[in-house]
């Protein structure tokens, strides 16, 4: 066997290994969640996903109980349990999976777990360079990111933001979104969610959804890109026109993600 069979061999057992780790913690098996296999340069890709646990006196306030981010070949690169800063008094455990003593045993505090995120996607960067091109923070994915990100209490740029939820090829309206199940039975042909929710799973739905959008190919000059910016000098002639010649020269108007690929 030559040097690059054996690397190839021994990438693809440390990524069954991962993928092992990740359904065992959903068993109750792992003892320790926590998974860092960071390197010293982060990843320009990554996909995160948080399972909820319930706050309140009626158990319906979302708290983040599980995160998960994982790279782009799906190694998974962070994963823990996170103690949610108010006390969790539903842990939906039919659908999540988690139980309390997980939270009292085996969690990192949230303001721990944030830091750590944060390290990871700023990838020693300052929050005011931040740019999606030329820079070393990574472009995050995953699926109702701004919910996810506000229960982790942080902020990323929209820019550096490729959400699954919001993706106007992936919607049913340009207001209603479709579900991540929805999403990967019908694009990636397979089933996720079926019993106890992983998060893993979601951020690998995610990440081939992303992956799949960058990949389509526009011809050059075609892409869906700020074509709605028409200059101020045609404003009376805009007024001018009826719905139907306005519709003829309008374009949709959003960040294509196959440019991603050409940056």
């Amino acid at each position: 066997m030559n040097l690059s069979s054996m690397q190839k061999t021994m990438a693809d057992y440390a990524f069954f290994i991962l993928g092992v780790l990740a359904q065992l913690a959903n068993l109750s098996i792992l003892d320790n969640l926590t998974i860092d296999t960071v390197q010293i340069r982060g990843p320009r890709v990554v996909a995160l996903a948080c399972k909820m646990v319930g706050g309140g006196s009626d158990g319906s306030l979302d708290l983040c109980a599980r995160v998960c981010l994982i790279d782009e070949y799906e190694s998974i690169i962070f994963h823990t349990y996170v103690k949610p800063p108010t006390p969790a008094t539903n842990y939906r455990y039919q659908t999540t999976g988690i139980r309390a003593e997980y939270l009292r045993e085996q969690a990192l505090p949230l303001s721990q777990a944030q830091r750590k995120i944060q390290d990871l996607l700023y990838n020693g960067e300052p929050m005011w360079k931040l740019r999606p091109t030329d820079g070393k923070a990574s472009i995050l994915v995953g699926h109702t990111l701004d919910r996810d990100l506000g229960l982790l209490q942080i902020n990323y740029p929209a820019t550096m933001m490729r959400d699954t939820a919001k993706y106007p090829p992936l919607m049913q309206t340009n207001k209603l979104s479709n579900s991540l199940k929805y999403l990967a039975k019908t694009y990636l042909g397979f089933d996720i969610q079926a019993s106890s929710e992983d998060p893993y799973e979601d951020c690998v739905a995610s990440m081939r959804l992303y992956k799949r959008m960058r990949s389509q190919v526009h011809k050059k000059g075609d892409h869906p890109q700020n074509q709605n910016n028409f200059a101020l000098w045609r404003q009376s002639e805009l007024e001018k026109m009826t719905p139907e010649q306005l519709l003829e020269i309008s374009r949709s108007d959003f960040y294509c993600w196959c440019l991603d690929s050409q940056s």
